[in-house]
């Protein structure tokens, strides 16, 4: 987190910073979710190795096939998906799951901003 970020919700209480401050860095916080665009996605980078089976094959004799890549997203009560990430997007993949990581921190402090001006009776 930057240090605006670290300000607002560390060293001093949320209840020591004005409103005008508060809404100031709300309205950062939304313009930082926006300029993300659609460039989020949610799961897990997984790596695997396969072996193919066939006699003499060389994977038989290492870690295997690979490296190949899958996203895995769990949902609840459901089972894991797994999709296929051909090697040229995982550089692609890797940045939206960063995004998403990112994205869920801002909407936690933009919660806690506007938790904090409810409170005083000021949310809008």
């Amino acid at each position: 987190m930057d240090n605006q970020t670290s300000l607002l919700t560390g060293r001093i209480g949320m209840k020591e910073i004005s409103i005008s401050k508060l809404r100031r860095r709300r309205r950062g916080l939304i313009s930082r979710i926006q300029s993300m665009e659609l460039s989020v996605i949610r799961g897990s980078l997984i790596e695997r190795y396969k072996r193919c089976g066939k006699p003499g094959c060389k994977c038989a004799e290492s870690r295997g096939h690979g490296p190949k890549f899958y996203l895995s997203v769990s949902k609840p009560k459901q089972r894991p998906v797994m999709v296929y990430v051909p090697q040229d997007d995982v550089e692609q993949v890797g940045e939206y799951l960063s995004n998403f990581q990112k994205v869920r921190e801002l909407l936690e402090e933009l919660c806690e901003i506007n938790l904090e001006l409810l409170k005083r009776r000021k949310l809008f």
